[in-house]
């Protein structure tokens, strides 16, 4: 299960707005990189791809590959604002460590 807080679903719909991609789905993955093993990756979709999970968060259609689930099952997506600008916030039960920023993790302790 994936999740999305109400401001991440809001930015999410804001994003898409802006880029002219009212059908879109919403990506949301991991590849191998950053300074703790893994990192996030956020993009826009057309189609999911066979074996791909969809689902149904706050109005929005989330997609994740299938194989990148044990990654990010159970991951709330979030978004905030502050004095040093907005950006989306990974609250992930599987990351055993992370680095400073947030959006690269480890699932080996």
């Amino acid at each position: 299960m994936i999740n999305l807080s109400p401001a991440a679903a809001s930015e999410i719909k804001r994003l898409k707005s802006k880029h002219q991609k009212p059908n879109a789905l919403f990506r949301l993955g991991v590849q191998p990189g950053g300074c703790a093993e893994m990192v996030y990756t956020l993009e826009f979709d057309e189609t999911p791809a066979p074996g791909d999970r969809v689902y149904d968060c706050n109005g929005l259609s989330v997609v994740v590959a299938q194989q990148q689930l044990n990654y990010i099952d159970g991951l709330t997506l979030d978004y905030s604002e502050d004095m040093m600008g907005g950006g989306f916030r990974f609250h992930n039960p599987n990351a055993k460590t992370s680095c400073g920023c947030g959006n690269s993790f480890s699932i080996q302790g």
